[in-house]
């Protein structure tokens, strides 16, 4: 194991809900769950003061059903409230295993988690609790990647890592063009001007304003999140 130290200490990890779903056309895949857990875990025992916001593509996407003719914003709580059951399935996997967590809700739902509270949050993050944040920004036409900006400046985030399944930016979709060539770094001015569309123009900017790099890598392969985090292995910095 690795004994590098840690290019950042706190950090926000944005995973996508369709990432859950594994293997699997639908849902929660419990290996990948449990994988991902594994992963956070390595890093919060490593020093890190970790929160994470997850999507909510792998259980139900409000834009897919609302370009079908629902009600755009109808839609989109629905897709708020599967980012909540999200973020309860990696609270069951990361306290299997030992890691403190704490789900919080832009949407008040007392009953299952907290509300969202800014300074309740840092007190979290200050006793070594995972934080997850779930239902976006409680608002609808936002999707997960502007909440996870906004979460990781109001944070004070050192680093917003983003966990896809390609290890990095590359100039076109890897798995559709042989010839794309991957980014080790770029400008938040260089994504929006070449609309990589990394993640909303919203987020690029407001990580931009608040000067907070966005580090893309492969949360896929088990281990590399701990190893990215140590400046090891292969992933793109936006900064």
């Amino acid at each position: 194991m690795s004994t590098a130290p840690l290019r950042y200490k706190k950090i926000l990890l944005k995973v996508s809900g369709e990432f859950l779903m594994g293997d699997a056309p639908f849902g929660i895949d419990p290996k990948t769950l449990e994988a991902v857990a594994e992963d956070i875990a390595e890093v919060v025992r490593h020093g890190a003061e970790l929160c994470l916001v997850t999507g909510g593509g792998n259980i139900f996407r409000g834009v897919s059903l609302a370009g079908r003719g629902m009600e755009r914003a109808s839609a989109d709580y629905m897709g708020m409230l599967a980012t909540v059951m999200n973020a309860l399935a990696l609270q069951g996997a990361l306290e299997k295993i030992g890691v403190y967590t704490r789900v919080q809700s832009a949407i008040p739902m007392e009953a299952v988690c907290e509300p969202y509270i800014r300074r309740r949050a840092l007190r979290h993050l200050e006793k070594g609790r995972v934080v997850i944040f779930a239902a976006g920004l409680g608002a609808p036409f936002f999707t997960t990647d502007t909440p996870a900006a906004l979460r990781a400046a109001e944070m004070g985030c050192d680093a917003l890592f983003k966990g896809t399944s390609v290890d990095g930016v590359y100039t076109a979709d890897p798995k559709k063009d042989a010839n794309a060539k991957r980014y080790d770094s770029l400008s938040y001015q260089e994504v929006l001007a070449k609309d990589l569309r990394v993640m909303d123009a919203s987020a690029i900017s407001l990580m931009r304003d608040n000067q907070i790099p966005i580090v893309v890598f492969s949360i896929r392969e088990r281990g590399n999140f701990l190893k990215v985090l140590q400046g090891e292995g292969v992933y793109t910095t936006i900064a």
